[in-house]
């Protein structure tokens, strides 16, 4: 239930923190993130009516500026939101100001804190509590140092609670992800940490829950007995538009596959990824004038980095065992689109009872981009006189169904859920660490034996070889009918991926 005004919860009782009072700081005020994310969704808030009546927010970076200064820098990314009003915009501008501090400094810190929060906080004496949240609009190397430096500031509000967003990567690997936690956690308890990941903000991925859990007749087939396959996949039409050099050091497993397409699966189950299970790829220029991933001038002429990963993983557990569930994600693809696309197994005797017609296989299709869409392929009877089966698709659209109702983006959700104390859309340590294990080996592998991804066009569907591997698990591309197995890139009955240096010794 959510009123005008946004004051009621799902469950009709009035959010606890709206009576209290709010201080946000937000570290690295002045970046891209803070300015084209941060600020808007705490304005998104603001005009919904889910920030407290007694709130500031002040911004905290290196940089030297006025909070005139401040404000003028950020209105231009506010303004975009049309549909807010201007006088809303000026009195959420009027809780913004700016406070200069370096990351590491526990007295420049504690200077903001006091200078920017101090008056603010007192409010005159009338005992109202403040709650605190930081921000870590800030890269990864600044965590600790700005996590230790709150905490020895005077960071700590021993009133209300305190909170820290923290925003990814988390990590280029199981080491290192372990350090970095083990490090915030000697400072903050893990109740304090909220690892931001906007795709579980999206919409569609939040619809998930309640897609799985209230709708009857989906229970007796979400298992191994009905389900063939499960396809999740992000595409980028784009490459790496010169800024290559920051992707570089990281590659399509690392930036996609492990930090977004991971949430969506029983990791404590899931086998770690086996490399005759990956195929990886890098785009090459087309004749289309697209330049190729190596003719970025920020990227080393010799990089071996993937900007294309398709990968199988597989689940131990008595629902899912021997269902596959593949992860593809690339740069410069035919589309931009990310997906979720469970395909059910073939119809059993369905060739007897329609004279040998090839019957399409049912699927149930979550569109997460471009657009929101819930779609569930079905098969009807081919209009005429004959009775042959035809794919048809039931359409959920979210734009043409709910047009009139507010559709928040991904920041403003989780910054509200933040707010609500509500961590299950955020990533917790021993999840974030056990998605690192199951990649662990894998990345360990690509390094050592440094694999050199295959080529693929620019604007392509990716290496054909990614294809091989998802038919090879039983996956259907064109789901009209039947999926082949390709045993042509197989030894003993098995499929060896192109990047194994040892295949045909194991």
């Amino acid at each position: 239930l959510i009123e005008a005004g946004g004051q009621l919860s799902f469950n009709g009782v009035k959010d606890p923190y709206l009576s209290e009072g709010l201080s946000v700081i937000v570290l690295g005020a002045s970046g891209d993130l803070a300015k084209k994310k941060t600020y808007p969704s705490l304005l998104d808030l603001f005009d919904m009516g889910h920030l407290p009546s007694k709130c500031k927010i002040v911004g905290y970076a290196r940089s030297a500026k006025t909070d005139e200064n401040f404000r003028a820098g950020i209105r231009s990314f506010l303004e975009k939101r049309k549909e807010i009003a201007p006088e809303t915009m000026e009195a959420f501008l009027e809780l913004c100001t700016y406070e200069q501090g370096q990351y590491d400094s526990a007295d420049d810190m504690q200077a903001a804190i006091q200078n920017g929060l101090g008056e603010f906080e007192a409010d005159g004496g009338s005992g109202v509590k403040f709650n605190r949240l930081f921000y870590f609009a800030i890269p990864p190397t600044a965590f600790v140092s700005s996590a230790a430096s709150i905490k020895n500031g005077g960071g700590e509000n021993n009133a209300g609670w305190t909170r820290l967003i923290v925003e990814k990567p988390f990590g280029k690997d199981y080491g290192s992800a372990k350090v970095l936690c083990d490090d915030m956690n000697d400072l903050w308890e893990e109740e304090s940490i909220y690892r931001i990941d906007h795709y579980l903000g999206k919409e569609m991925v939040q619809n998930l829950l309640v897609l799985r859990f209230a709708n009857t007749f989906l229970e007796p087939v979400w298992n191994r007995n009905h389900v063939q396959a499960v396809h999740i996949a992000f595409k980028e039409d784009f490459g790496t538009m010169g800024r290559g050099g920051y992707f570089d050091n990281f590659g399509m497993i690392r930036d996609v596959i492990q930090n977004h397409l991971m949430q969506v699966n029983v990791l404590q189950c899931c086998q770690p990824v086996q490399i005759d299970d990956v195929v990886l790829g890098q785009y090459v220029a087309n004749a289309n004038g697209d330049v190729g991933y190596l003719q970025d001038e920020t990227v080393p002429n010799d990089s071996v980095t993937e900007t294309f990963c398709c990968c199988v993983l597989k689940i131990d557990n008595p629902r899912w065992d021997g269902v596959p569930f593949i992860l593809t994600a690339g740069k410069a693809l035919e589309r931009r689109m990310a997906e979720i696309r469970i395909q059910f197994k073939p119809v059993a005797g369905a060739a007897f009872m329609f004279e040998g017609a090839t019957v399409p296989q049912n699927e149930l299709v979550i569109e997460i981009q471009p657009s929101q869409e819930i779609k569930f392929a079905t098969n009807l009877k081919m209009p005429g006189l004959q009775a042959h089966p035809i794919r048809s698709e039931l359409d959920l659209t979210y734009k043409g169904m709910y047009d009139d109702i507010p559709n928040p983006e991904a920041y403003t959700r989780l910054i509200l859920e933040v707010l609500r104390g509500n961590q299950a859309a955020f990533v917790r340590m021993d999840e974030l660490l056990q998605s690192w294990k199951i990649f662990e080996d894998v990345l360990q592998y690509i390094s050592k034996h440094k694999s050199e991804p295959l080529p693929y066009t620019y604007g392509s569907t990716g290496p054909r070889e990614a294809h091989q591997l998802m038919s090879y698990y039983g996956y259907n591309n064109n789901s009209t009918g039947r999926a082949p197995r390709n045993r042509q890139a197989s030894v003993r009955g098995r499929f060896v991926g192109p990047h194994r240096r040892d295949s045909f010794d194991k």
